[in-house]
């Protein structure tokens, strides 16, 4: 049977607290004889029971603290690498290049830290990132690697992806704050995109971040339906996009840093050049 923190920092409190009184008034009463000096000791004794105890429950409930702390990034690591399986699944399945999903969520994130996202914002960027297409899980294969060009009805079909996503990932209370970027990242800056329709500032900010660095790697590496692009040539085209499919301020800011955020991408197992974790 486990002792819950709350009960055994209450216990002790108690048990110590108890015993402090019971000494410390015989103490009182036999070493100070003065009613006025015993009623200044009194105080004084009161004021050290008060500061001792304080500092004592400081120390026990930051150690429950850190305790549970460790737990909670425990289990987050124990949600990654899941959400890791399922995506290197989903790679496989989509016939991505090797390490997409991880080379576009090193990049967004990156990004993100430098358009001024962090802490929860930033991990919601991470798993966002990780899952951006989950929606595809119900999209049959004759249209998701189709090598050409999809029709009227397989493209309706295909842009359902966003919506499905969103409905997975409602279902995981820690995955809600992370649906910005399934939701959202096929939404253009002009207000054409899908499935909403949102223009500009309305997209949300991870989604925007996230767009750049999806058209970037869709069009740096080969697809079951195109090769892939020279690198001047995708340069360009984010440039070309500014305004219309892309936040301007954002490619601006990707470009700015595009040899940092490439080596970013491409560091695959390499740690030590990645960011500093959310």
């Amino acid at each position: 049977m486990s002792i819950s923190p709350q009960f055994r920092i209450a216990f002790l409190y108690v048990a110590l607290a108890s015993l402090w009184i019971w000494l410390s008034d015989r103490a009182l009463a036999s070493l100070v004889l003065d009613p006025d000096a015993r009623l200044w000791a009194q105080s004084a004794k009161g004021w050290f029971f008060v500061v001792m105890t304080g500092a004592m429950l400081y120390w026990m409930i930051g150690k429950d603290v850190r305790r549970l702390a460790a737990i909670n990034r425990q289990l987050m690591r124990g949600h990654e690498q899941t959400l890791r399986v399922l995506v290197s699944a989903m790679d496989i399945r989509h016939k991505e290049t090797r390490d997409h999903s991880d080379r576009v969520m090193r990049m967004a994130m990156g990004l993100a830290r430098l358009a001024g996202m962090h802490g929860d914002a930033l991990l919601a960027v991470k798993f966002g990132a990780l899952l951006h297409d989950i929606g595809k899980l119900a999209i049959p294969d004759a249209i998701l690697i189709k090598p050409g060009k999809l029709d009227d009805a397989e493209m309706a079909h295909m842009r359902r992806h966003p919506d499905i996503g969103r409905e997975l990932m409602e279902q995981v209370d820690f995955l809600r704050s992370a649906i910005d970027i399934p939701y959202a990242h096929h939404e253009r800056w002009d207000g054409g995109g899908y499935p909403r329709g949102l223009r500009g500032e309305e997209i949300p900010l991870a989604a925007r971040v996230f767009s750049i660095v999806d058209v970037w790697d869709a069009l740096s590496f080969p697809r079951v339906y195109k090769p892939a692009w020279p690198e001047e040539d995708v340069l360009a085209y984010l440039r070309q996009a500014a305004g219309s499919q892309l936040d301007p301020q954002l490619v601006e800011l990707f470009l700015a840093h595009y040899p940092d955020l490439k080596a970013l991408g491409m560091a695959g197992s390499h740690p030590s050049l990645e960011l500093a974790q959310a």
